[in-house]
């Protein structure tokens, strides 16, 4: 019998040897990794190498993102995390009117600002506020208690309420209220010559007038500066901060004379009151330059206080809005057939009381039915609508009468240097039909500013030359040089024409003009004012105007006034025009004659 071994028993029992353990746990390993028949265990170390490959690859990508292409924002995004950034503002450019008088100028103050998590003491620190400042403490509260770390209480503070808050918080320990430099505009002249300088918001940019205009040149550069904070916005003590510092604006010097400025502006509101008028405009210059004296139309400015100012206020309407100039376009109907060789000044024509233009009948303002002999010079003494449109339509002739209004620029924008002006609506030959020529030779069927008048007169006050009603003298130091912009009629023309306007103060529509000492040459004018649906015109709602210059021969003021919406002629602005005239002469210094 034979003896069995140790190992024996344990096959029996149904266990393996090494070898065969060792095999059971490379197939269990196999089959883990997925893997099948020969090789199968390198199959599952390359897909696991695949892995972390392609996991290796989303890594460096994402880095290479955040280090290359977008290492810039993250380190902005970053640097504001940590920074507060405060706006200096520049010190804007004065204006000067012509004598050298301050109109506008910035002076210095604070804007206060709070960190609200900061406050420490909300309600000590709004009813300090509310003292000194004005206003209510609960709107102050209001503001403290905003979320964020960041809040203005008040742009543009008086200086002297800024230190005495500053130390009241110091004293109390009141924390998270900031001071930081800033200017303001002010205007030593209170409202005079509001409109035509405009206003500056709290961001020191110009809303308005020549502060719109000429905000490039005023408003100089805002600097920045820079401030380290801490955790919640905290500015930290003694930490970084960087200061850009800002470039003040130039200073200008403007053609606007204060104290003309100022009689204009009195006597306008006082004719639209005494004439119950809608509105009222004034234009004052020197027609040898085109230097704006005074310029104003109601409703008048206040820059200092616009918190109910009408809308209208912001612009001035002789550059902004049109109209039908009336009457006073007669005088450039007179230069177009004197220059052309067609009229002469004692030209006499037979005028009925009623003259056919179109389909309708053009008649005089005065109510005149029966036919009378009358010049050139008659014609516009009297203002007869019908005689010019007599004369126009027969001897002038419409290529030679919208050559002459194209040579005066009419329908053309000057060029002022104000905001707003457009060229008005004026026919080109082309478009005229039946009515056109009689209806525009006195100023009826086109609409333009009152300063396209201005330039267009100015040219025969001063000789023939067209200059671009402006403000600007000088700019930063240096003086500013308008050109002329052309040649309406000769010189002869221009002499011819002034002594034809002597005639209107004479013995025509305008002889209530008082101006003790003075050759003055004027024209009135009674434009009517179109519906608003543009179906016809108002029943006695007209422009009172009237133009004029002194002294005739040598002028160097010109003076239009423009009563809108009134029930009377042109010669309603006589007593304004007058007034304003005799301070204007009397400002610049022209002598009266003999």
């Amino acid at each position: 019998m034979s003896r069995r071994t140790d190992l024996e028993p344990r096959r029996e029992r149904g266990y393996s040897s090494y070898d065969q353990a060792r095999r059971e746990r490379e197939r269990k390993r196999t089959l883990r990794f997925d893997g099948s028949g020969e090789g199968r265990t390198d199959v599952g170390f390359r897909r696991i190498a695949l892995v972390f490959g392609a996991i290796a690859v989303v890594v460096v990508a994402r880095l290479l993102w955040l280090q290359v292409f977008t290492a810039g924002s993250l380190a902005r995004d970053a640097e504001e995390q940590r920074t507060n950034s405060i706006v200096l503002h520049a010190k804007r450019g004065t204006i000067y009117d012509r004598n050298g008088n301050v109109l506008a100028a910035s002076e210095e103050c604070k804007t206060i600002y709070a960190n609200p998590e900061e406050v420490n003491d909300p309600n000590g620190t709004a009813e300090l506020l509310a003292q000194e400042l004005g206003g209510k403490k609960k709107d102050y509260l209001k503001l403290l208690r905003t979320k964020g770390t960041f809040v203005y209480i008040k742009r543009q503070a008086d200086e002297d309420a800024s230190e005495r808050l500053q130390e009241a918080f110091n004293e109390q320990g009141m924390r998270g209220v900031y001071f930081v430099s800033d200017t303001r505009r002010v205007y030593p002249y209170g409202s005079v010559g509001g409109q035509v300088l405009g206003i500056v918001g709290v961001d020191g940019d110009g809303l308005s007038g020549l502060e719109l205009y000429y905000d490039n040149i005023l408003k100089g550069e805002d600097g920045q500066m820079i401030m380290e904070v801490g955790q919640g916005g905290t500015p930290i003590a003694g930490g970084a901060s960087e200061v850009t510092e800002a470039k003040n604006g130039a200073d200008i010097i403007i053609s606007l004379d204060i104290d003309i400025q100022a009689v204009a502006e009195e006597q306008i509101e006082k004719g639209v009151k005494e004439y119950t008028a809608d509105s009222g405009s004034v234009v004052v210059t020197n027609p040898k330059n085109g230097e704006i004296l005074a310029m104003c139309s109601t409703p008048l400015l206040d820059p200092t206080d616009t918190s109910d100012a009408d809308n209208a206020a912001f612009t001035v309407k002789p550059v902004t809005s049109t109209y039908e100039p009336g009457s006073i376009f007669k005088v450039l109907t007179a230069a177009i057939g004197i220059e052309n060789g067609l009229v002469t000044p004692n030209s006499t024509w037979s005028v009925p009381g009623k003259v056919k233009v179109g389909d309708d009948y053009v008649s005089d303002a005065d109510g005149r039915t029966e036919t009378v002999d009358y010049s050139l010079r008659d014609i516009i003494a009297y203002s007869s609508n019908a005689g010019i449109a007599l004369v126009t339509q027969n001897l002038i002739g419409a290529e030679t009468f919208s050559k002459g209004v194209s040579a005066f620029q009419i329908g053309q924008a000057t060029g002022i240097d104000y905001p707003g002006e457009g060229p008005g609506i004026v026919k080109s030959l082309d478009e005229y039909d039946g009515s056109t020529l009689g209806n525009m030779s006195f100023g009826q069927g086109l609409a333009v500013p009152m300063v396209q008048m201005i330039k267009a007169v100015g040219s025969i006050a001063n000789g023939g030359t067209l200059y671009t009603p402006h403000f600007l003298m000088v700019k930063d130091g240096k003086e500013v040089t308008w050109k002329a912009t052309g040649t309406s009629v000769s010189g002869d023309t221009c002499d011819a024409v002034t002594d034809m306007m002597r005639s209107v103060v004479d013995y025509g529509t305008g002889t209530d003009v008082s101006v003790e000492g003075y050759d003055v040459a004027v024209k009135t004018g009674t434009g009517e004012q179109v519906k608003e649906d543009g179906s016809g015109y108002l029943a006695d709602k007209f422009v009172s105007s009237m133009i004029g210059f002194a002294n005739a021969d040598d002028a160097e003021v010109l003076v239009y006034v423009g009563l809108n919406g009134t029930g009377y002629h042109g010669s309603a602005a006589g007593g304004t025009f007058s007034a304003i005239m005799s301070e204007a002469l009397s400002d610049t210094g022209v002598s009266p004659v003999g």
